[in-house]
């Protein structure tokens, strides 16, 4: 009897205190107290599924994902199609600040060198050091690039719109090194009123971008260093146009299917490099963030020879444009098998592998059909000095350049 009384109370005993403790846990829920080790499973439990399902890779709709890739196709195009114009004038130019920059056969055999270099010593400081202090210093040298690129990409149409009863004021900018027979000119900038109301327009976007990083101000900086870069950097011939694609198709391919680097610092690098254009801007709206990118290497190195087939096509006079149209034609087809497959295979794609064949293949292909192989091979340009430019740095690569000639 002792023993089934004891046993009746020590369960009953129990149950009490079972349903005080589960009373104990109803209130401390209920007034935000200390959680039992069961209620603080359940809650890990809870957020971490809210987690994972706030983190859930995003599935780009068919129509997003048209909208996007067809974006960066045009951005794409517009820089090397107005940037390939401007460059024939730009050969042109006598104005210091406007002169291109030519790349010989040397530069575009060590071109990809020193890219490959570059890119290595990206990919170690971002695994060493802290992501946030190497993006801040590099947003603050792109801060001051953008601003400038831009300004000199607005000039032209502001020349346009200017209004003629506003006084248009000249301003220089000119800073020399020694005295007298060896004073030498380190920056000689000319600008006027309408290079200062493009200076402002730019600096607000520079400003917006380095507050904000949004989508929108990264492009528009993006395609003002590439419309420059298609603009001011000149291949001296043909041969030399082969040489820098052919060393940067072996590049790309390297480092985005052999490693990881290429990837990493596209994905790490907070800069205006690339352009991106976001895959839920119908969901979203304007504060979407799922991005599908492009990179400004893969607009400008196939744009500078797009550019020299164009400047050939002049040299030509016969009033025709058809390798040019050529090359725009067969980097929209690169371009378009590049999306392709990267959207198929659903994995990154060097865009220099299919870019690099078409944008030289079928200018060449039309070249032995048109029986112009040779001209085209043949064509040099011709480095023409400034009439201020006396420094002997500059009369330097003249005679390296008329050597290779």
């Amino acid at each position: 009897r002792r023993h089934v009384r004891c046993r009746v109370e020590g369960n009953v005993a129990f149950r009490q205190d079972s349903c005080q403790r589960a009373s104990e846990q109803a209130n401390m829920a209920e007034t935000g107290g200390p959680a039992t080790p069961d209620s603080a499973l359940n809650v890990t439990l809870n957020d971490t599924q809210e987690a994972a399902n706030a983190t859930a890779k995003f599935v780009a709709t068919p129509e997003g994902t048209a909208v996007a890739y067809g974006s960066l196709v045009i951005m794409a195009l517009l820089p090397i199609f107005f940037g390939a114009l401007r460059s024939v004038n730009c050969a042109k130019s006598k104005n210091s600040c406007d002169m291109p920059e030519t790349i010989t056969s040397r530069d575009a055999a060590r071109f990809p060198i020193i890219a490959s270099c570059t890119l290595f010593g990206l990919y170690l400081f971002f695994k060493i050091f802290s992501q946030e202090y190497i993006n801040l210093l590099l947003s603050m040298y792109f801060f001051i690039l953008g601003i400038l690129a831009l300004s000199h990409t607005l000039s032209p149409a502001m020349n346009k719109i200017f209004p003629a009863n506003i006084p248009n004021k000249q301003y220089q900018l000119l800073f020399t090194q020694g005295t007298g027979e060896t004073k030498e000119e380190i920056v000689n900038y000319e600008f006027d009123t309408k290079d200062l109301i493009c200076l402002g327009f730019s600096s607000v976007v520079g400003v917006w971008y380095l507050l904000k990083k949004h989508w929108i101000a990264n492009n528009l900086f993006g395609l003002a260093f590439a419309l420059n870069g298609v603009e001011l950097l000149h291949l001296n011939n043909v041969s030399t146009g082969c040489i820098l694609l052919g060393g940067l198709f072996v590049y790309d391919v390297f480092w985005v299917f052999g490693t990881n680097v290429m990837v990493t610092v596209a994905k790490s690098f907070e800069a205006p490099i690339k352009l991106v254009f976001p895959q839920d801007l119908l969901e979203k709206g304007l504060a979407a963030n799922n991005f599908a990118m492009l990179g400004l290497g893969d607009i400008v190195i196939p744009g500078i020879f797009i550019a020299l087939l164009l400047r050939f096509d002049v040299s030509l006079n016969k009033n025709s444009r058809t390798y040019f149209y050529t090359s725009f034609l067969a980097y929209i087809l690169g371009l378009g098998l590049t999306i392709y497959i990267m959207h198929t295979f659903k994995h990154a794609q060097p865009a220099l592998l299919y870019l690099v064949p078409a944008c030289i293949g079928l200018p060449v292909l039309v070249a032995v059909i048109k029986g112009e192989l040779t001209d085209m091979f043949r064509y040099e340009e011709k480095v023409e000095l400034p009439d201020s430019a006396t420094s002997d740095e500059t009369k330097d690569d003249l005679k390296e350049t008329k050597k290779e000639q």
